[in-house]
């Protein structure tokens, strides 16, 4: 219940301006999810030449496993050797050695591969050696999702994050909100029920995390190795970090709810004229520092165990993302967790344990500046995977944003409805008496909940044995006016806000599991980008000088990069059609690292004039100058320049 009904205009703003965000948020880097951005060889390509490797880049760094990178030949067999490693050292590549022979066909690429968001991406393509041919390779088709272990590794990230809300948001609801709540069966079995969610989820996960980066069946799951190599990648460290901190709060939370329990017990069993119980003070209840600090810290690294391994941990702005990912879970957890719990205190409370309406007061205080939080961290997060109005209508990442919000929008009207019962309760005062036999003012708690009583709300503390005289007894008669309304239409907001919470939880998850949509459109140019040609086209023209000595050189550099290219140079008479010249030269000159004259070295083809290998060392602008000799005695040499591109790996 995070609204209060003079808030409501400042969270209406807050939910504006986290839509406004999304809307106009400015184009960045890709943010998690990696993507193929070149291959070498490329898809489709014709090689004249057996290629001795296969190397990959992406669009981020990425993890490889055995069998990441797999080359079949076109019977279907196995023709890469070695293990897949990184090109050159950079984590963002992928490459693996192919066998010394080759026989001429087309081959297929399969490589599957884990981002650094923690996400495995997969795809394949083929290219042909001398000539291309039917091939009867076999490659699995469909996401890396689509397995049944990516299935049921999603379902338990649901599971995970569903503990994760119950076990923080309940025991910061009996710590802060309501002490005297702790010793409640209902409550307790919640917040074990958290943990135990959230310590099996995290064990599974990491058993299903080795079949999910591998693309293998359920059964390796139970596989030492692969699991030992989950361990040591960085979702398999984060999951393992998890369960420790699970297990050792496993042992102090039965110890600090069995210390919480007694406490309410003894309470309960206050003897008369002793001092109020907490949950019948004005302020907010007290409880050690200790606790909340060890409490606090705990929530922070239970929640680190998801930013460092998920979309935080990639892309733009990680050192600044990560603590932002930790705040919006830890709110998330506060906010959802807490409602649960209160659902429950309203619902399942025993006729003689009652929550008070100032325990309500304070989770709807503290759950307001959960969604703040919230708000504002979603808000960044949000323009940080989006970026852009467009994308919110032509990604999956951003039109499952939309639906967020939209529910996020149905949860904070049914928190301003709880809100407004909550305000009505507590201005709702039952009649205070001033016995003459009792020198002191007896203190009466209005509560909510199924277990409170019409009309009959003792206070805790009083004497039921000694009562004052029957004209100053307290009334007998109903409740004032409607209290019984607002307690239902409480419990009634209260429970629409937990089930559409449940809701949000469910679109969270499956937004995490969804590829961001700036990586999206960075998958959508790089594809674009790899369909267009992939060489350096340059025409130069000339004139000699005579009748009919003018035309133009087209000279052609593949793949146009630095490193080793290939050169062809055709030449065009003055009708446009190819003419043929008794010489051609070519050299290249970077003059602004005095590299060159480079010499193509260029040899008469029969129709044109090409070269097999030129090493251009850097990137950067060339000038080449071209000698064209038409006859015997009548050449020129012209200049042009052109722009070579950086080697991809």
């Amino acid at each position: 219940m995070p609204v209060a009904s003079r808030r409501t205009p400042l969270t209406a703003l807050l939910l504006v301006g986290a839509v406004l965000a999304l809307l106009l948020g400015g184009a960045g880097s890709a943010s998690a999810h990696a993507t193929l951005t070149r291959a070498e060889p490329a898809d489709v390509s014709l090689l004249k030449t057996a290629p001795r490797q296969v190397t990959l880049a992406f669009s981020e760094s990425v993890s490889l496993s055995e069998g990441s990178l797999r080359v079949l030949s076109p019977k279907n067999l196995r023709v890469d050797r070695g293990a897949v490693r990184h090109a050159g050292g950079k984590a963002d590549t992928a490459r693996v050695m192919l066998s010394g022979k080759l026989p001429e066909g087309t081959y297929t690429v399969s490589w599957r591969v884990v981002s650094a968001d923690g996400h495995a991406i997969s795809g394949a393509f083929t290219f042909s050696f001398g000539e291309p041919s039917a091939t009867t390779a076999v490659v699995a088709a469909g996401s890396p999702d689509d397995t049944t272990a990516s299935r049921l590794y999603d379902f338990f990230r649901y599971v995970a994050y569903g503990g994760l809300a119950l076990l923080i948001g309940v025991a910061l609801f009996a710590l802060v909100c309501w002490p005297a709540g702790a010793g409640l069966r209902p409550l307790r079995r919640l917040l074990l029920a958290g943990w135990t969610a959230l310590f099996a989820s995290s064990v599974v996960l990491l058993l299903l995390r080795g079949p999910y980066e591998s693309g293998r069946g359920l059964t390796a799951a139970f596989d030492l190795s692969l699991l030992g190599q989950t361990m040591t990648g960085r979702t398999g460290l984060a999951l393992g970090v998890r369960l420790v901190l699970l297990t050792a709060a496993g042992v102090l939370l039965a110890r600090f709810t069995a210390r919480l329990g007694r406490t309410a017990d003894a309470a309960a069993r206050r003897e008369p004229g002793a001092e109020p119980a907490a949950d019948q003070t004005a302020g907010p209840p007290q409880s050690g520092t200790g606790a909340r600090i060890v409490g606090m810290l705990f929530a922070v690294a239970l929640a680190l165990t998801w930013a460092a391994a998920e979309h935080a941990a990639a892309g733009l702005q990680v050192p600044l993302a990560i603590p932002v990912s930790v705040l919006h879970l830890l709110a998330m957890a506060v906010w959802l967790g807490g409602l649960v719990a209160l659902a429950v205190a309203l619902f399942r409370a025993p006729a003689d344990r009652v929550i008070p309406v100032a325990a309500v007061a304070r989770f709807s205080r503290l759950a307001f500046a959960a969604v703040v939080v919230l708000v504002t961290t979603g808000v960044y997060q949000s323009w940080r995977q989006v970026g852009s109005w467009e994308a919110l209508s032509t990604t999956e990442y951003g039109m499952l944003l939309v639906f967020k919000v939209g529910a996020v929008a149905l949860v904070l009207t049914a928190a301003w409805f709880s809100r407004q019962w909550t305000a009505q309760l507590t201005q709702v005062r039952l009649p205070e008496t001033l016995p003459a036999a009792v020198p002191e003012r007896v203190r009466v708690t209005q509560t909510v909940g199924v277990g409170a009583v019409s009309g009959s709300d003792t206070a805790e503390g009083s004497d039921s044995t000694a009562r004052p005289p029957a004209s100053r007894d307290l009334p007998d008669g109903p409740a004032p006016s409607g209290s019984d309304d607002l307690r239902r239409g409480l419990r009634r907001s209260v429970a629409a806000e937990a089930v559409l919470g449940v809701v949000v939880l469910a679109i969270t998850t499956l937004l995490t599991g969804t590829q961001p949509s700036r990586a999206a459109v960075e998958s959508a140019a790089a594809t674009a980008a790899a369909q267009e040609p992939t060489a350096r086209v340059v025409t130069v023209p000339f004139d000699v000088g005579i009748p009919n000595g003018h035309g133009a050189v087209q000279i052609t550099f593949l793949p146009g990069r630095v490193g080793d290219n290939t050169v062809e140079a055709l030449v065009y008479g003055p009708d446009k059609s190819i003419a043929t010249v008794p010489e051609l030269r070519l050299t290249l000159t970077q003059s602004a690292q005095r590299i060159g004259p480079l010499d193509a070295k260029l040899v008469n083809k029969g129709g044109y004039w090409g070269a097999d290998r030129l090493r251009l060392p850097l990137p950067g602008t060339w000038t080449l100058r071209v000698t064209v000799r038409v006859t015997d005695a009548d050449q020129v040499t012209v200049s042009k320049n052109v722009t070579i591109r950086p080697s991809l790996f």
